[in-house]
């Protein structure tokens, strides 16, 4: 087993391991393997507990006895070694509660592919789970199973070859689904605006940012100021904001969720001129508060006690945005922060902007919501086309 040191160094103690693995056949020494580095003695047991299980020094104990929560627990705290986000730790953590409902308490070598299968089906039939969210519970489990075979504690795998029920979509709910009432119409999106100025500066500028911008909630909260640039014209989009448990001063900033989501975009005038009017309240609040001010340089920061300057939490958005549809009973529709991003993309589209362009500006590659609003909007332009062609073929 690993034995582990503290050491100086000029930036601090770090601490070290070392794994005895065996003597060299040819030269009868033995052989060590140091790793060095660690800030804290937890890390350093982390990463010489994953060490040692690559190598095959150490396997799991109980034999065929772990449970499978016991084994979802260890494969955890090996996968949670990595260089994971936060976010994907704490998915992962449900979708471990959601086997566990099943599994817990039976041992790992005792799951059939038969209770795999019926388990995956009732996600589906009596927990109602969504076919994505049935997706990532089953690549968790996959993973586990995986793990507990590479501990020789299972010969199979009752994962493989299971499958994930789909969606099941009646002809009466394809009928019945109305993409318009996903987003604002153009005249809906000026009621709203107005009311919202009416209501208050600051929820103005953030619902109008979203509106003409197509950010999510949580790139909003995360946006700082050098992330804006007022000579170019653009926004910089490299975060989002994570705050799971809404502890103002507990908050993350993450990487977003894919590649795509990073991109800088163009922005009008009426954009800059609002984030302009943004920047003067902050100064002015810093000018004010002094050191009670957190300078975490966010855009929109908290103006109110005892947490100034801290980012929004996604949560005030969301109720902000609620308040200023309470004061208009003419739209019914059930909106949200994420709507003002469909909004975006429907007045791209009568714009006349490409289904492309406008994934690239939203930092996305596939979206049904964004397909569907884009291909409502743009019907007429299909219909004008069939027209044009019916036209050409009439005077052959």
């Amino acid at each position: 087993m690993a034995s582990f040191q503290k050491y100086k160094t000029k930036q601090g103690d770090k601490w070290m391991f070392i794994i005895e693995n065996g003597i060299d056949p040819q030269t009868g020494n033995r052989r060590r393997i140091v790793r060095r580095g660690f800030n804290k003695q937890k890390e350093a047991k982390d990463a010489a507990k994953e060490l040692e299980y690559q190598l095959g020094i150490r396997r799991l104990e109980s034999g065929g006895d772990i449970t499978f929560e016991d084994m979802a627990e260890e494969w955890l705290s090996v996968y949670g070694v990595t260089d994971r986000k936060i976010s994907t730790i704490r998915v992962r953590q449900h979708e471990i509660c959601h086997l566990n409902k099943y599994f817990a308490k039976y041992k790992i070598n005792d799951i059939t592919k038969k209770m795999y299968q019926n388990a995956l089906t009732n996600l589906k039939s009596k927990d109602k789970l969504a076919h994505n969210t049935i997706s990532g519970i089953h690549g968790t489990a996959r993973m586990i199973f995986k793990r507990a075979m590479e501990q020789d504690l299972i010969f199979y795998d009752p994962t493989q070859y299971a499958f994930i029920p789909k969606d099941k979509k009646t002809v009466e709910d394809i009928e019945n689904t109305k993409v318009e009432d996903k987003y604002l119409e153009k005249h809906e999106l000026k009621l709203f605006l107005d009311k919202a100025k009416e209501i208050n500066e600051e929820t103005y500028i953030m619902l109008f940012t979203l509106a003409w911008t197509g950010l999510r909630a949580g790139e909003l909260v995360a946006l700082k100021w050098k992330d804006i640039d007022f000579n170019e014209q653009t926004i910089n989009i490299t975060k989002t904001y994570y705050n799971p448990k809404n502890n103002t001063k507990n908050f993350h900033l993450l990487p977003p969720k894919t590649a795509g989501s990073i991109r800088k975009i163009i922005v009008e005038d009426e954009v800059i001129r609002l984030l302009q009017k943004q920047q003067i309240r902050v100064k002015q609040a810093k000018l004010q508060l002094g050191k009670d001010y957190f300078d975490g340089d966010f855009v929109f920061a908290r103006m109110n006690g005892p947490y100034y300057g801290y980012p929004h939490f996604i949560k005030t958005v969301e109720n902000r945005m609620a308040r200023v549809l309470q004061e208009l009973p003419m739209i019914t529709k059930h909106l949200t922060p994420h709507s003002l991003r469909h909004t975006h993309t429907s007045l791209l589209a009568e714009a006349g902007v490409e289904l492309l362009q406008i994934m690239d500006r939203l930092g996305h590659t596939d979206d049904d919501t964004t397909t569907q609003v884009y291909l409502h909007i743009t019907k007429d332009r299909k219909k004008e086309a069939s027209q044009k062609f019916g036209e050409l073929m009439r005077n052959l």
